[in-house]
């Protein structure tokens, strides 16, 4: 029992550690979503995202490489929350077996 018991406890700290690192990553990376405008025969290329109860409109340029860049960008993000709320809910699992 205490080798399952060691384990736990190590990962649950491993967890944690892991949790710090996805909210790093994840302040360094754009939020919201691209949106694409269309004026003539152009495409502009908009990156939209809420600040308190407004939504904010920034203009990222013509749809190009930077706004390819952007998007990948947001798409990663996208992922790592994903990663973090399946850590989060292991960290909860964990702290029920393992308790301090």
């Amino acid at each position: 029992m205490n080798v399952i018991l060691g384990t736990l406890i190590e990962e649950k700290k491993r967890n944690i550690r892991m949790q710090k690192s996805y909210v790093d990553e994840i302040a360094k990376l754009p939020k919201g979503s691209l949106s694409v405008k269309r004026i003539g025969k152009n495409e502009y290329c908009y990156l939209k995202y809420r600040q308190g109860k407004n939504v904010i409109s920034e203009y990222v340029g013509k749809c190009d490489e930077k706004a390819e860049a952007i998007k990948h960008q947001i798409e990663k993000r996208r992922h790592l929350e994903k990663v973090l709320k399946n850590l989060k809910e292991e960290y909860k699992l964990i702290t029920r077996v393992v308790k301090d």
